[in-house]
């Protein structure tokens, strides 16, 4: 019996399980891959201590990181997937793909999520050679530059916020009419005399070279227009990575985990999640790894707490034998 299991391999998982280690919970990590999605970026400039680094070198960092703690108190499944946590009352009953089970007293779920992709020509090819889903990691790289968003949620006009400081022009593409962010956010946006929105378009097709040079759509009166960027920024959802758990643990209609965001804590007072996974409002590589560390001290004292009364309760019955 383990005291936590974590699983996720990216920043959330990471950080947590050395925190574990470093505490003596005796802990398993299961991850089927390292990094996140952040190994697909050819260079982040914004995980704190690092000027620059690419997705693989951070990915190969994280996981160097974790297996110097590898031994007495931390077991490192890997590449293990969690197939299904079942609540078993005193503790949690967790399935890997191997056939593996392996059972802890909590559970910290920080499977994260995939970006839901663009799927028209040219996308896969120009993934991260000017198509990106990550206007924190590559936003600043496109500086003075024409840039399209994808997308008309609360994510997609953050991001066209964020390069409107920076960027030459945004341009928006929204699939319908009417926008799903909230008002408030998009009437500050569309005040910006640097951003101009394709309504009810439908995008056709991602073009270039060796890099992305203009966007294809078809506008809302059916007339198909190249647009020039270098740049195609698409936030139309977030798939999370949380099937495994959705029995046991309450979630958004989106599949994100609710948690208590002091403690990261889910409504299974057994299992806290932290990163992509959950409903938190912003998902980044730090905010992920510092969620998962305040996870964990609320994790430790729920093991300790546990274990104290455990102790409480074996000498009470001692006393009345």
């Amino acid at each position: 019996m383990y005291d936590l299991a974590i699983v996720g391999g990216g920043p959330a998982g990471v950080a947590a399980a050395v925190y574990a280690a470093r505490k003596r919970l005796k802990t398993i990590l299961i991850t089927d891959d390292w990094g996140g999605q952040s190994t697909v970026s050819p260079e982040i400039q914004n995980w704190i201590g690092e000027p620059a680094i690419s997705g693989a070198e951070l990915a190969r960092k994280l996981r160097s990181h974790v297996e110097s703690y590898k031994g007495e108190w931390l077991t490192i499944a890997s590449p293990h997937r969690a197939k299904k946590a079942e609540d078993k009352g005193t503790h949690v009953a967790i399935s890997c793909s191997d056939g593996s089970v392996h059972e802890t007293l909590s559970l910290l779920v920080a499977s994260g999520s995939n970006r839901r992709k663009l799927e028209v020509p040219g996308a896969d090819t120009f993934d991260q050679k000017g198509l990106t889903y990550c206007a924190s990691c590559d936003g600043p790289l496109f500086a003075d530059q024409d840039v399209a968003v994808v997308g008309g949620g609360n994510a997609a006009f953050e991001t066209a916020m964020q390069l409107l400081a920076y960027c030459k022009s945004v341009t928006m593409f929204n699939r319908t009419d009417t926008f799903r962010a909230d008002e408030l956010t998009v009437e500050k946006v569309l005040q910006n005399p640097k951003i101009r929105v394709e309504k009810s378009s439908t995008i056709l097709a991602v073009e270039g070279e060796k890099f992305v040079n203009g966007l294809r759509f078809r506008n809302a009166a059916g007339v198909e227009a190249t647009l020039p960027v270098a740049g195609v920024f698409v936030e139309i959802g977030l798939v999370p990575n949380t099937d495994w758990v959705k029995d046991i643990v309450k979630a958004s209609e989106y599949g994100q985990i609710i948690v208590d965001p002091m403690t990261q804590r889910t409504s299974n007072p057994r299992i806290w999640a932290a990163g992509d996974c959950t409903d938190g409002k912003f998902h980044q590589n730090n905010i992920a790894a510092g969620d998962a560390v305040k996870a964990l001290e609320d994790i430790y004292a729920f093991i300790h707490m546990s274990k104290d009364h455990s102790i409480v309760a074996e000498e009470k019955g001692a006393i009345v034998v």
